[in-house]
């Protein structure tokens, strides 16, 4: 099979390259891939601002369907429609992994950095590191339960978000797109901010019922109850500082991919309660499926491409200028 492969480390060194088909081990599953989400993570991946184990093939947001079970796994799998929770294996054992925190684990591996990833046409994967999504459900659109399960890690496990607080996102991506309709999912007033360039995504953002709004035309309306940062940006940054009340909360959801410069005397002046949240737990996912299950969330909407992995150069330009929301990729 070809796949979409970090071959070193460093900035770049992304190549299509050839890689036998997976088995599964004990108590692991080899899905076929239907579609598979490109994150902002994997762009920091190309450059090299996020720790990887080369060689190693990228992406971590996957739906898909079962076609082979290794040994111990209950034959009610083969078949089954599946996503991808996005962590092949933790170490179990320390305190973090005890108390359900197991994202935390120093020696957790994630799929797409330091276990292979879904930017193939098949992915092994720990059946216990799967969900079954209904039959109903557009598989397509599936895979982007996992940044779902992300942002209701941030917004809802604890509650950082409810019936009428006004909330602002700032960054309209697909994370931000997500977060917002969490948010009203949640009872909240929405604003979504963005720039000029991100006039296409702002659009959808107000065709799923969120107040789009351009920074730019924010004013001096800076007085919510909780900013959510989903722009990865230091202006993106300090726009939410700058635009909390006192005593309010910072819910950090973007990567920055390294140092960035910002007021933060800010949080200790207005006495903000500061959420970041990494990656999602169990609840989270659980949470996820039911908001989706429940029509609360719309995943399909945010689906502006299909491409395929030899596409790679084209989806990181794109995604680079701020063009598209959710791209997917369909590695057959």
């Amino acid at each position: 099979m070809i796949a979409l492969t970090k071959v070193a480390a460093g900035p770049g060194h992304v190549e299509v390259v050839e890689h036998e088909t997976p088995r599964p081990g004990p108590g692991e599953v080899l899905v076929e891939v239907a579609a598979a989400g490109v994150c902002g993570t994997d762009l920091h991946l190309e450059d090299g601002t996020i720790p990887c184990d080369p060689p190693v093939i990228l992406g971590h947001e996957a739906s898909g369907t079962v076609v082979d079970l290794g040994p111990e796994v209950p034959s009610e799998w083969l078949g089954a429609r599946v996503v991808a929770q996005g962590t092949y294996s933790t170490c179990g054992r320390c305190r973090l992994c005890r108390s359900g925190r197991e994202h935390l684990c120093d020696l957790r591996r994630p799929i797409g950095s330091r276990a292979d990833g879904v930017f193939a046409s098949h992915v092994r994967l720990p059946v216990d590191r799967i969900f079954r999504i209904p039959d109903d459900q557009d598989l397509r659109a599936a895979a982007l339960h996992e940044p779902l399960a992300c942002v209701c890690h941030a917004l809802c496990d604890p509650t950082a978000v409810g019936p009428g607080d006004r909330v602002l996102v700032v960054g309209p991506g697909p994370v931000g797109l997500l977060a917002g309709q969490v948010a009203a999912a949640s009872g909240a007033e929405v604003r979504l901010a963005g720039l000029e360039r991100d006039a296409q995504r702002l659009a959808l953002g107000s065709e799923l019922g969120l107040g789009a709004t351009l920074v730019d035309d924010l004013g001096s309306d800076r007085d919510f109850d909780v900013v959510v940062e989903c722009s990865g940006a230091a202006a993106g940054l300090a726009l939410c500082l700058e635009s909390v009340k006192k005593a309010g909360a910072y819910v950090q959801l973007g990567v920055f991919g390294g140092a960035v410069e910002a007021p933060v005397d800010l949080i200790f002046r207005k006495e903000l309660s500061v959420r970041p949240r990494f990656s999602c737990d169990i609840i989270s996912w659980q949470r996820a499926q039911r908001l989706v299950a429940t029509g609360r969330v719309r995943l399909a909407p945010l689906i502006s491409d299909i491409c395929s992995i030899e596409d790679w150069p084209e989806i990181s330009a794109r995604l680079r200028r701020g063009e598209g929301a959710k791209i997917l990729i369909e590695p057959h």
